[in-house]
Protein backbone atom coordinates (compact mmCIF):
# COMPACT_ATOMS: atom_id res chain seq x y z
CA UNK A 1 0.00 0.00 0.00
CA UNK A 2 1.36 3.49 -1.04
CA UNK A 3 1.15 6.40 1.99
CA UNK A 4 0.87 9.93 0.50
CA UNK A 5 1.00 12.81 2.12
CA UNK A 6 -1.94 14.98 1.55
CA UNK A 7 0.43 17.65 0.27
CA UNK A 8 2.20 15.63 -2.24
CA UNK A 9 -0.95 13.75 -3.91
CA UNK A 10 -1.24 15.00 -7.52
CA UNK A 11 -4.64 13.67 -9.81
CA UNK A 12 -3.44 10.89 -11.86
CA UNK A 13 -6.59 10.77 -13.88
CA UNK A 14 -7.62 7.50 -12.28
CA UNK A 15 -11.01 8.07 -10.15
CA UNK A 16 -10.52 6.87 -7.04
CA UNK A 17 -13.31 5.38 -3.97
CA UNK A 18 -12.50 7.27 -0.87
CA UNK A 19 -12.90 6.38 2.41
CA UNK A 20 -12.60 9.36 4.87
CA UNK A 21 -12.32 9.19 8.56
CA UNK A 22 -9.85 9.05 11.89
CA UNK A 23 -10.59 5.12 11.95
CA UNK A 24 -9.13 4.64 15.94
CA UNK A 25 -8.57 0.98 16.05
CA UNK A 26 -10.04 0.47 12.26
CA UNK A 27 -12.76 -1.40 14.07
CA UNK A 28 -15.82 -3.55 12.16
CA UNK A 29 -18.02 -0.25 11.88
CA UNK A 30 -14.50 1.58 10.14
CA UNK A 31 -14.23 -1.83 7.75
CA UNK A 32 -17.08 -1.05 6.61
CA UNK A 33 -16.98 2.69 5.60
CA UNK A 34 -13.42 1.28 4.10
CA UNK A 35 -15.00 -1.73 2.46
CA UNK A 36 -15.07 -1.47 -1.59
CA UNK A 37 -12.52 1.75 -1.13
CA UNK A 38 -8.95 1.82 -2.78
CA UNK A 39 -8.04 5.24 -1.19
CA UNK A 40 -8.22 5.61 2.53
CA UNK A 41 -7.98 8.91 3.61
CA UNK A 42 -6.83 10.04 7.42
CA UNK A 43 -5.72 12.45 9.85
CA UNK A 44 -2.11 12.40 11.68
CA UNK A 45 -2.13 13.49 14.32
CA UNK A 46 -6.04 12.96 15.81
CA UNK A 47 -7.72 16.40 15.01
CA UNK A 48 -8.73 16.34 19.08
CA UNK A 49 -4.77 16.69 19.41
CA UNK A 50 -4.96 19.61 17.97
CA UNK A 51 -8.10 21.11 18.44
CA UNK A 52 -9.13 19.70 22.50
CA UNK A 53 -6.05 17.84 23.76
CA UNK A 54 -7.84 18.04 27.03
CA UNK A 55 -10.81 15.93 25.36
CA UNK A 56 -8.50 13.88 23.63
CA UNK A 57 -8.79 9.85 24.98
CA UNK A 58 -6.04 7.07 24.59
CA UNK A 59 -5.78 6.02 21.50
CA UNK A 60 -6.24 2.70 20.37
CA UNK A 61 -3.86 2.29 17.37
CA UNK A 62 -0.71 4.64 17.08
CA UNK A 63 -0.25 5.14 13.52
CA UNK A 64 2.25 2.30 12.25
CA UNK A 65 -0.30 -0.70 13.58
CA UNK A 66 -3.27 1.98 12.21
CA UNK A 67 -1.54 1.95 8.70
CA UNK A 68 -0.65 -1.82 8.81
CA UNK A 69 -4.13 -2.65 9.42
CA UNK A 70 -5.88 -0.37 7.27
CA UNK A 71 -3.56 -1.98 4.58
CA UNK A 72 -4.05 -5.20 5.63
CA UNK A 73 -8.11 -4.86 3.90
CA UNK A 74 -6.67 -4.76 0.41
CA UNK A 75 -6.39 -0.75 0.29
CA UNK A 76 -3.76 0.53 -2.55
CA UNK A 77 -3.52 3.83 -0.99
CA UNK A 78 -3.39 5.67 2.23
CA UNK A 79 -3.34 9.62 2.05
CA UNK A 80 -2.59 11.50 5.13
CA UNK A 81 -3.57 14.29 5.96
CA UNK A 82 -0.70 16.62 8.48
CA UNK A 83 -3.58 18.20 11.01
CA UNK A 84 -3.03 21.51 12.41
CA UNK A 85 -4.76 24.44 13.27
CA UNK A 86 -4.22 25.82 10.00
CA UNK A 87 -5.96 22.93 8.20
CA UNK A 88 -8.32 22.62 10.83
CA UNK A 89 -9.72 26.43 9.97
CA UNK A 90 -10.40 25.26 6.15
CA UNK A 91 -13.64 25.43 5.03
CA UNK A 92 -16.15 21.82 4.49
CA UNK A 93 -16.54 23.11 1.19
CA UNK A 94 -12.77 23.86 0.22
CA UNK A 95 -12.00 20.64 1.28
CA UNK A 96 -14.39 19.21 -0.68
CA UNK A 97 -13.78 21.05 -4.09
CA UNK A 98 -9.60 21.10 -3.95
CA UNK A 99 -9.04 17.65 -2.11
CA UNK A 100 -11.67 15.66 -3.39
CA UNK A 101 -12.56 17.04 -6.51
CA UNK A 102 -9.28 18.21 -7.74
CA UNK A 103 -6.91 15.74 -6.11
CA UNK A 104 -8.27 12.62 -5.13
CA UNK A 105 -11.08 12.86 -8.48
CA UNK A 106 -12.98 10.97 -6.45
CA UNK A 107 -15.71 8.83 -8.06
CA UNK A 108 -17.43 7.31 -4.22
CA UNK A 109 -17.09 8.89 -0.91
CA UNK A 110 -17.61 6.58 1.94
CA UNK A 111 -18.28 7.88 4.99
CA UNK A 112 -19.63 7.08 8.79
CA UNK A 113 -23.15 8.67 9.64
CA UNK A 114 -21.28 10.45 12.16
CA UNK A 115 -18.61 11.78 10.38
CA UNK A 116 -17.94 15.60 10.35
CA UNK A 117 -15.12 17.71 9.04
CA UNK A 118 -14.10 20.66 8.13
CA UNK A 119 -14.03 24.51 9.92
CA UNK A 120 -16.49 24.13 12.94
CA UNK A 121 -17.48 20.61 11.39
CA UNK A 122 -19.35 22.36 8.82
CA UNK A 123 -19.27 19.42 6.49
CA UNK A 124 -21.46 16.32 7.21
CA UNK A 125 -22.76 13.24 5.52
CA UNK A 126 -25.38 15.19 4.07
CA UNK A 127 -23.50 17.61 2.46
CA UNK A 128 -21.37 15.36 0.76
CA UNK A 129 -24.56 14.03 -0.46
CA UNK A 130 -25.38 16.98 -2.10
CA UNK A 131 -22.48 16.98 -4.47
CA UNK A 132 -23.23 15.35 -8.16
CA UNK A 133 -19.37 14.69 -8.99
CA UNK A 134 -18.85 11.96 -7.06
CA UNK A 135 -21.36 8.87 -5.47
CA UNK A 136 -21.76 9.35 -1.42
CA UNK A 137 -21.79 6.13 0.80
CA UNK A 138 -23.03 6.88 4.08
CA UNK A 139 -22.24 4.15 6.85
CA UNK A 140 -24.59 3.73 9.42
CA UNK A 141 -23.28 2.28 12.94
CA UNK A 142 -22.29 -1.45 13.31
CA UNK A 143 -23.54 -3.41 16.07
CA UNK A 144 -22.07 -6.31 17.41
CA UNK A 145 -23.62 -8.47 20.76
CA UNK A 146 -26.42 -6.15 20.35
CA UNK A 147 -25.17 -3.01 20.56
CA UNK A 148 -23.40 -0.10 18.90
CA UNK A 149 -19.51 -0.71 17.81
CA UNK A 150 -17.62 2.38 19.05
CA UNK A 151 -13.72 3.13 20.67
CA UNK A 152 -15.07 4.31 23.41
CA UNK A 153 -16.79 0.94 23.92
CA UNK A 154 -13.70 -0.79 23.29
CA UNK A 155 -11.04 1.11 25.36
CA UNK A 156 -13.46 0.03 28.28
CA UNK A 157 -13.38 -3.82 26.85
CA UNK A 158 -8.86 -3.32 26.77
CA UNK A 159 -8.42 -0.88 29.61
CA UNK A 160 -10.89 -1.57 32.53
CA UNK A 161 -11.88 -4.84 31.75
CA UNK A 162 -8.88 -6.45 30.00
CA UNK A 163 -11.87 -8.57 28.03
CA UNK A 164 -9.65 -9.72 24.25
CA UNK A 165 -12.21 -11.79 22.92
CA UNK A 166 -14.97 -9.18 22.88
CA UNK A 167 -12.41 -6.40 22.20
CA UNK A 168 -11.04 -8.62 18.98
CA UNK A 169 -14.55 -9.10 17.89
CA UNK A 170 -15.38 -5.35 17.84
CA UNK A 171 -12.01 -5.10 16.23
CA UNK A 172 -12.55 -7.59 13.52
CA UNK A 173 -9.16 -8.87 14.47
CA UNK A 174 -6.88 -9.29 17.60
CA UNK A 175 -5.92 -6.20 19.81
CA UNK A 176 -2.45 -5.17 18.58
CA UNK A 177 -0.10 -3.23 21.14
CA UNK A 178 3.46 -2.29 20.26
CA UNK A 179 6.60 -0.71 21.81
CA UNK A 180 10.57 -0.22 22.32
CA UNK A 181 11.65 -3.72 24.41
CA UNK A 182 13.83 -1.61 27.21
CA UNK A 183 16.06 -3.35 29.55
CA UNK A 184 14.04 -4.96 32.85
CA UNK A 185 14.85 -6.07 36.11
CA UNK A 186 15.62 -9.45 34.69
CA UNK A 187 13.59 -11.33 37.09
CA UNK A 188 12.06 -13.19 34.15
CA UNK A 189 15.57 -14.50 33.18
CA UNK A 190 16.28 -15.52 36.87
CA UNK A 191 13.33 -17.39 36.99
CA UNK A 192 13.68 -19.49 33.80
CA UNK A 193 11.55 -17.27 31.80
CA UNK A 194 13.13 -14.18 29.90
CA UNK A 195 10.61 -11.71 29.26
CA UNK A 196 10.72 -9.01 26.75
CA UNK A 197 9.74 -5.31 28.80
CA UNK A 198 7.85 -2.36 27.35
CA UNK A 199 7.03 0.41 29.18
CA UNK A 200 3.41 1.48 28.14
CA UNK A 201 2.85 4.92 25.97
CA UNK A 202 0.25 6.76 27.89
CA UNK A 203 -0.93 8.44 24.74
CA UNK A 204 -2.72 4.84 23.89
CA UNK A 205 -4.37 2.51 25.31
CA UNK A 206 -3.36 -0.51 27.14
CA UNK A 207 -4.74 -3.96 28.79
CA UNK A 208 -5.66 -4.40 32.37
CA UNK A 209 -3.36 -5.38 34.82
CA UNK A 210 -3.27 -9.31 34.31
CA UNK A 211 -2.01 -12.51 32.42
CA UNK A 212 -2.72 -12.64 28.54
CA UNK A 213 -2.49 -15.39 26.17
CA UNK A 214 -0.75 -13.33 23.12
CA UNK A 215 1.06 -13.46 19.52
CA UNK A 216 4.10 -11.36 20.00
CA UNK A 217 6.16 -10.60 17.01
CA UNK A 218 4.44 -13.95 15.01
CA UNK A 219 5.39 -15.94 17.91
CA UNK A 220 3.00 -17.78 20.33
CA UNK A 221 3.80 -15.58 24.01
CA UNK A 222 2.52 -15.27 27.55
CA UNK A 223 2.08 -11.79 28.83
CA UNK A 224 2.25 -10.13 31.73
CA UNK A 225 0.69 -6.56 32.56
CA UNK A 226 1.22 -4.90 35.90
CA UNK A 227 3.59 -3.88 38.95
CA UNK A 228 4.11 -7.55 39.73
CA UNK A 229 2.95 -7.72 43.01
CA UNK A 230 4.71 -10.68 44.26
CA UNK A 231 8.43 -8.49 44.36
CA UNK A 232 7.14 -5.18 45.63
CA UNK A 233 8.28 -3.51 42.09
CA UNK A 234 8.20 0.57 41.97
CA UNK A 235 8.81 0.61 38.58
CA UNK A 236 5.23 1.06 37.57
CA UNK A 237 3.02 -0.92 35.03
CA UNK A 238 5.35 -2.93 32.44
CA UNK A 239 3.76 -5.01 29.39
CA UNK A 240 6.51 -8.21 29.83
CA UNK A 241 5.99 -10.61 26.95
CA UNK A 242 7.81 -14.30 27.73
CA UNK A 243 8.07 -15.39 23.74
CA UNK A 244 7.80 -19.18 23.86
CA UNK A 245 10.77 -21.18 22.01
CA UNK A 246 12.75 -18.59 21.39
CA UNK A 247 15.70 -17.02 22.52
CA UNK A 248 17.41 -14.09 21.23
CA UNK A 249 18.25 -10.21 22.55
CA UNK A 250 15.60 -7.66 21.65
CA UNK A 251 16.75 -5.08 23.31
CA UNK A 252 15.73 -1.54 21.56
CA UNK A 253 13.38 -3.53 18.60
CA UNK A 254 10.02 -2.67 18.35
CA UNK A 255 7.54 -5.45 19.61
CA UNK A 256 4.04 -5.63 18.41
CA UNK A 257 2.18 -7.90 20.75
CA UNK A 258 -1.83 -9.33 19.38
CA UNK A 259 -3.77 -10.00 22.47
CA UNK A 260 -5.85 -13.09 21.98
CA UNK A 261 -7.25 -13.86 25.51
CA UNK A 262 -6.93 -12.67 29.18
CA UNK A 263 -6.12 -16.16 31.24
CA UNK A 264 -6.25 -14.43 34.76
CA UNK A 265 -5.88 -11.49 36.65
CA UNK A 266 -2.11 -10.07 38.35
CA UNK A 267 -1.92 -11.42 42.00
CA UNK A 268 0.74 -11.61 44.74
CA UNK A 269 2.17 -15.09 45.23
CA UNK A 270 3.24 -15.84 48.99
CA UNK A 271 5.99 -17.44 47.39
CA UNK A 272 8.51 -17.75 44.36
CA UNK A 273 7.84 -21.27 43.83
CA UNK A 274 4.33 -20.76 43.62
CA UNK A 275 4.55 -17.97 41.37
CA UNK A 276 7.14 -19.98 38.89
CA UNK A 277 4.45 -22.81 38.97
CA UNK A 278 1.67 -20.48 37.76
CA UNK A 279 3.63 -18.86 35.53
CA UNK A 280 4.65 -22.84 34.11
CA UNK A 281 0.90 -23.01 34.00
CA UNK A 282 0.17 -20.21 32.18
CA UNK A 283 2.80 -20.60 29.29
CA UNK A 284 1.35 -23.69 29.10
CA UNK A 285 -2.49 -22.12 28.53
CA UNK A 286 -0.95 -19.46 25.75
CA UNK A 287 0.41 -22.42 23.97
CA UNK A 288 -3.04 -24.22 23.92
CA UNK A 289 -4.77 -20.84 23.04
CA UNK A 290 -2.35 -19.66 20.25
CA UNK A 291 -0.88 -22.91 18.92
CA UNK A 292 -4.09 -23.43 16.58
CA UNK A 293 -3.14 -20.15 14.53
CA UNK A 294 0.38 -19.77 15.21
CA UNK A 295 2.14 -23.62 15.35
CA UNK A 296 4.90 -24.44 17.52
CA UNK A 297 8.57 -22.70 16.14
Amino acid sequence: MKVTPLPEVRPTGRRRHVAIGTFDGVHVGHREVIDGADTVVTFEPHPLAVLRPDKLPRLITPFPIKRDLIASLGVEELVVIPFDREFSRHPAEQFVQEELIGKLQAERVSVGENFHFGRDQGGTPEMLSSYDEFETRVVPMVEVDGERVSSTRIRKLICEDGDMAAAGRLLGAPYLFEGTVVEGDKRGRELGMPTANIVPDAKFVAPANGVYAAVANDRSAAVNVGVRPTFDSDRGVLVEAYLLDFSGDLYGQTLRVAFMERLRGEKRFDSVDDLVAQMHRDVDRAREITSATFPRR
